[in-house]
């Protein structure tokens, strides 16, 4: 390549160039579709069915990975994106590993959210949802959800994820209603279900019960009141005197039934001595009353009613001691006595070291009622979280708006109880308190406590069918045979279980799968007739969940009489419906197994889905229905705040397909540690698309210096490799090794990062600059050059397959460039590597190499700076090395193509010294800690080869190609040759 015009000829045609239709600019939006149009081709399953009939024919082993259901309600979001590819990592990271892979995606289908959307669009046509027959309202809900799947389908399909998406499962699938009916019946047959009327958490916004799993809790402000009940019986002392309660639910004050204590909390009576003066508003306590609270909480209590003075009269025993109802005064409603229950439960950490117990209210007011013998629970609030009609004084009047642009807030319940409290003279003092409060995750809205009746299953009931332990007990024996991802997990889901109530499973809504399942009127026991449940399960399979609803009881019951039974019409929680998910999506088929070998999804699931499944599972099999669980982390804006629509921070993985492509999502996916929460937005996409582009250059310049590469040209004699090929196939070795053991155990970012560097380090700046000349000049038949073409090959059949499953596209391109008829490239599984690639000591040898080359390379950088070279072929660095072992790293080695220079030379300082030649070290160039290595950067002497640029002393001695270089010319006299 002369850049002198005077030379006779222009050896550019000799010259073997890189040559790829890869290019440079992806174009990866336009590309992609393309790609997947390809592999929609190839089965009538596409590319997924192709893998697995191959895997199948070849007798691969089965790996099963079952999808946790994503809601059937709007567009997928950036955690959906995350969700979906890193289940596709994992389908086809373990295709290349050489498994079989099932993988069915589903979805979740029933709920309150649909429920939402159908009622906005009846009332949008004028039409009250009371006002829209049951089975209309359900199939509006049925078709909402059908249409988002197809959306949701065709988004994920687009980033590229695989599966057999052409038998999808959906919750809401008739076959898999019957089927999730089948397992509540399992329940219902070993005994492990209940019904009880017990305080639940209530959502009256949407006018159901709701279980753990779907609570969160956020920072609330709720008014606090001191409220004063009069003692009725107890010790002389404690006659005429008010036990004061601290409650921040005013609106459970008409529910009170009793005051609970701690036998093991000092209380006393104390007298009020005085005051606090200037106050702009009279105090609800006067000088000489007598209170009685905990010792430890008095001096609160005492600041809060605004007293400035009092003292302690007695310290009281509060067992036996009874109370009246401070509202007992204005209607004789509330006349009952209220006794004290004993409860260590109640704490002196704050309040006023009594607990306002309404059993209908709370879960430790209702244990405290029942366990002291008490059965009758008051029914304050209805449904919609109003007072019922018959509770005096308040009948109507809302707790939580549920209507207007009010909902969610609280209603006049509370400032009605306050107000009516003051009336009575009950009311001690109040106040406002910051504190954390239970909430729906669906709608946003607080939720109280309240009593109804339900459908729970026991998790303390021992189980026959479970050897006589109990759901809880096998729950936690199963959490400790299940491998996690990240272990942490294990502790996580496992303190949820072990503190976790019974389960909450029936629903007051509309849109779901039944409790399908009759009670007797007389007993209250569900009837257990397999019979009848063949009937139901079989009206389900044909007509879906609508026939449990429309069709006469008697269609069911059989010989049973209709007017003895209660046909239960609540629904299932919805937790309940995606539990039973593994039971109709992988049991029972020929090629897929149960238990699935991997559960992954977002660390919430701990409390939903993966807690779900496994107390299902255990309680109908004994065990979970998965061996492993993987979660992921959230994903946040880049600067870690959560996104919201409201903020403007969200990123919609549809605007990245259709900007910069799938394949940038993907790669940004693969290089967080998604065991954390993840960032995303412009900054950190820039760098992806960065790190994308080393990657894609990497492969281009593979496929470009491979152009033309033949069977005949391959070495296959280890032995015939240089030193530097045997490096980076001991590299490969290594990468194969670590590759292999990250896919195995999921750790994604430790494959792509790895081999990023490996692209930029090992490649690029190593073996690509050292062997570029060899590949541009040497001869074709040359064993340096056949050895690189080789390595190289090696290099992209194994760089596509390591990386096919994180940057698919790209992959599939590259290798359909190279070989158009080999079939795709998600085809292959991960080469077998040769052990005797492992050379431990090219590695040691070339650790050394590159640290002396670290020196030369800071010389000529020096050198080009002040201008005293234009490139390093016109020097001819002295490398003086001061270690011998440093030395001994260059045996076998050019220095000068190690270099990149035209001529090079190491030397042993020593020896020179030795022979009397005189150094200039201080003239030397050397780098800090690295002082045993010195250059001396000399000018290369000679001519200018005009192929390959060397500057060599050799230059000129063919006379056949006077301007070149003795393996330059020999070269050119082959290609002549070859040219005829």
């Amino acid at each position: 390549m002369a850049d002198d015009a005077t030379t006779a000829r222009d050896y550019r045609e000799t010259v073997f160039l890189p040559d790829t239709p890869f290019p440079m600019r992806a174009g990866l939006p336009k590309k992609e579709p393309e790609i997947l149009e390809g592999w929609a081709a190839l089965s009538d399953k596409g590319l997924y069915g192709a893998v697995r009939a191959k895997r199948q024919a070849d007798g691969a082993p089965l790996f099963v990975l079952h999808d946790g259901p994503p809601y059937a309600n709007g567009a997928i979001h950036i955690g959906h994106a995350l969700n979906k590819t890193l289940k596709d990592f994992v389908v086809r990271s373990r295709f290349a590993l050489g498994y079989d892979v099932d993988y069915v995606p589903g979805w979740d289908c029933h709920g309150l959210p649909i429920e939402w959307k159908i009622e906005e669009q009846f009332r949008a046509k004028g039409r009250r949802k009371d006002e829209v027959p049951a089975e209309e309202f359900r199939r509006e809900c049925r078709a909402y959800a059908a249409g988002w799947i197809e959306a949701q389908k065709v988004e994920f399909q687009r980033l590229g994820v695989l599966g057999d998406w052409w038998n999808r499962y959906a919750t809401m699938d008739f076959t898999s209603e019957a089927t999730i009916v089948a397992e509540f019946h399992k329940f219902l047959a070993t005994g492990q279900l209940y019904r009880g009327s017990k305080p639940v958490m209530w959502s009256p916004v949407e006018r159901t019960a709701l279980a753990d799993a779907e609570i969160e809790y956020h920072d609330h402000v709720s008014p606090t009141i001191w409220v004063k009940f009069p003692v009725t019986e107890g010790s002389d002392a404690a006659l005429g005197a008010k036990l004061v309660i601290w409650t921040t639910t005013p609106w459970t004050i008409p529910a009170n039934r009793a005051v609970s204590y701690n036998p093991d909390i000092p209380y006393a009576v104390y007298e009020i001595t005085a005051l606090e003066e200037n106050l702009e508003f009279a105090p609800w306590s006067a000088v000489g009353d007598r209170l009685i609270v905990a010792e430890k909480l008095a001096p609160d209590v005492m600041k809060a009613a605004k007293v400035a003075a009092f003292k302690k009269v007695e310290s009281v025993d509060c067992e036996g001691m009874v109370l009246a109802h401070p509202l007992a005064d204005l209607d004789t409603h509330f006349g009952y006595a209220v006794p004290m229950l004993a409860g260590d439960h109640v704490t002196d950490d704050a309040g006023t070291g009594f607990v306002h117990t309404a059993p209908g209210h709370g879960a430790d007011d209702y244990n405290v009622w029942l366990a002291h013998g008490h059965r009758e629970i008051l029914d304050t609030v209805d449904p919609d979280g109003a007072y019922y009609a018959h509770v005096p004084m308040f009948g109507g009047l809302k707790v939580i708006e549920t209507e207007g642009k009010k909902t969610g807030k609280f209603g006049p319940a509370n400032g009605a109880v306050m107000d009516k409290l003051i009336g009575a003279g009950a009311l001690l003092a109040r106040g406002r308190v910051e504190h954390s409060y239970p909430h729906s995750w669906r709608s946003k809205a607080p939720v109280i406590f309240r009593n109804t009746p339900q459908w729970f299953i026991r998790m303390d009931h021992p189980v026959e069918s479970l050897g006589g332990k109990t759901l809880r007990e096998t729950a936690v024996q199963a959490i400790a045979d299940t491998a996690f991802h990240p272990d942490a997990g294990r502790n996580r889901i496992g303190a949820m279980v072990e503190t976790r109530p019974d389960w909450l499973i029936s629903r007051q809504r509309n849109w779901g799968t039944p409790l399908a399942m009759f009670v007797d009127k007389h007993t209250g026991h569900p009837l257990n007739d397999p019979a009848v449940n063949e009937r139901i399960l079989d009206a389900i399979r044909e007509g879906g969940a609508d026939a449990w609803f429309t069709r006469p009881d008697a269609e069911f019951l059989g010989v049973h009489d209709p007017a003895q039974y209660e046909k239960i019409t609540d629904i299932l929680d919805v937790w309940f419906d995606s539990g039973c998910t593994h039971a109709f999506t992988i049991e029972g088929r020929s090629d897929s197994a149960w238990p699935a070998d991997l559960y992954l999804e977002g660390s919430d699931q701990h409390r939903g889905w993966f807690q779900s499944s496994l107390l299902e599972g255990c309680g109908s099999r004994g065990r979970a229905p998965y061996k492993a669980v993987l979660t992921h982390g959230f994903t946040q804006d880049e600067n870690g705040e959560k996104m919201s629509k409201s903020k403007g921070n969200t990123v919609e993985p549809q605007a990245i397909t259709k900007e910069s492509g799938a394949e940038i999502l993907r790669l940004w996916a693969a290089m967080v540690d998604y065991s954390e929460d993840q960032r995303i937005g412009k900054t950190i996409l820039a760098t992806t698309t960065d790190a994308y582009r080393k990657l894609r250059n990497t492969t281009r310049y593979l496929l470009g210096a491979l152009a033309g590469f033949t069977e005949e040209e391959r070495v296959t004699d280890y032995a015939d490799f240089p030193p530097l090929e045997k490096y980076i196939l001991h590299r490969l070795w290594e990468l194969d090794r670590d590759v292999r053991a990250a896919y195995e155990s999921y750790r994604f970012s430790d494959v792509v990062r790895p081999l990023i560097e490996f692209c930029q380090g090992d490649l690029s700046t190593l073996f690509f600059d050292i062997r570029k000349d060899s590949l541009y000049c040497d001869r074709p038949d040359a064993i340096r050059r056949r050895a690189y073409r080789t390595v190289l090959d090696h290099v992209f059949e194994r760089l596509t397959i390591w990386l096919s499953p994180l940057t698919s596209f790209t992959m599939e391109e590259a290798w359909m460039t190279r070989f158009p008829d080999a079939g795709s490239n998600s085809l292959r599984v991960i080469p077998v590597t040769p052990a005797e690639w492992k050379n431990d000591a090219e590695a040691a040898r070339w650790a050394k190499v590159e640290t002396v080359m670290s020196v030369v390379t800071g010389a000529l950088e020096v050198e080009r700076r002040e201008k005293r070279i234009g490139s390093a072929l016109e020097a001819a660095p002295v490398v003086h090395i001061n270690s011998a072992e440093l030395r001994a790293a260059f045996d076998g080695l050019d220095p000068a193509e190690v270099f990149r220079t035209s001529q090079a030379k190491i030397l042993d300082p020593e020896e020179r010294l030795v022979a009397g030649e005189e150094l200039n070290p201080f003239e030397f160039f050397e780098i800090p800690g690295i002082d045993y290595v010195k250059v001396d950067p000399k000018l290369a002497e000679g001519a200018k080869c005009a192929r390959s640029w060397r500057i060599l002393p050799e230059v000129g001695t063919d006379p056949r190609y006077p301007e070149l270089s003795l393996r330059d010319a020999e070269a050119v006299a082959y290609w002549d040759a070859q040219q005829g």
